[in-house]
């Protein structure tokens, strides 16, 4: 709060519940989180716990069965899924999931095409995110002849160039060696946009996001300063992070 105004959550998820046709447990169980402008939050929590789940629910890939979902102030339903997929951006773990052109440049500027922008506003957006992720010097390379760092970057920079209000990734380390760990983190941070980022990796999330969420049986069961999560080795072994 500042001013006495509280600042709108880009990211407002409601007590959502969702089971999987066939499941004999839930997947989310009241799942409640809020995300406002400029946090970056780490999403943790073992295997099965609905991190998965929960992150489809936010651009409407999985169809919530109760409870709300909200992107800044468009609520996510059917009639507003093309919006809202423009306002949350995905990173998928495997960059082969966005990257499929012949060129960089030509994966960067999917996007906005297909949101009809074209000539140089286009281009304008293409050099600004490729940019952003410090891949400009890449733009006219095969992304298949990339090193796993360089197409990450390059899968996150198709991402920004549609400008979205929220960057989530989902195990944004997999298959990167340290140093490219450790750029990432820096670059994710550089970035100062709002990000929800669900990983495995307790060092990255430590560098990565002020702010954690522990997410176990479908429910947060942890909310708070990452320092201080990671730091309570009796939480980490209760949910099986440690």
């Amino acid at each position: 709060m500042a001013g006495g105004v509280v600042s709108e959550a880009v990211v407002a998820v409601d007590d959502v519940s969702f089971r999987y046709p066939g499941a004999s447990s839930m997947a989310l169980d009241g799942l409640s989180l809020r995300i406002d402008a400029g946090e970056r939050v780490a999403m943790l929590g073992p295997n099965g716990s609905g991190k998965t789940t929960s992150i489809l629910h936010l651009n409407g890939l999985v169809e919530r069965q109760a409870g709300t979902v909200t992107i800044g102030n468009v609520p996510v339903v059917e009639a507003n899924l093309r919006e809202v997929r423009r306002r949350v951006g995905m990173v998928f773990q495997d960059p082969d999931d966005q990257l499929f052109l012949q060129t960089v440049r030509d994966d960067v500027a999917f996007g906005p095409s297909n949101l009809g922008i074209r000539g140089q506003e286009r281009d304008d957006l293409v050099d600004r995110a490729l940019d952003a992720v410090g891949a400009t010097d890449l733009a006219e390379r095969n992304p298949y002849q990339l090193s796993g760092g360089e197409r990450r970057r390059a899968a996150l920079a198709t991402v920004l160039s549609m400008q979205p209000d929220v960057l989530v990734l989902d195990e944004p380390t997999s298959g990167l060696d340290p140093l490219g760990r450790r750029e990432l983190a820096e670059l994710l941070v550089g970035l100062g946009s709002t990000q929800l980022v669900v990983t495995h990796d307790l060092p990255f999330a430590l560098v990565a996001c002020p702010r954690s969420v522990i997410l176990d049986e479908g429910r947060i069961v942890a909310d708070g300063a990452t320092t201080e999560i990671l730091a309570d080795h009796e939480l980490l072994a209760r949910h099986r992070l440690a």
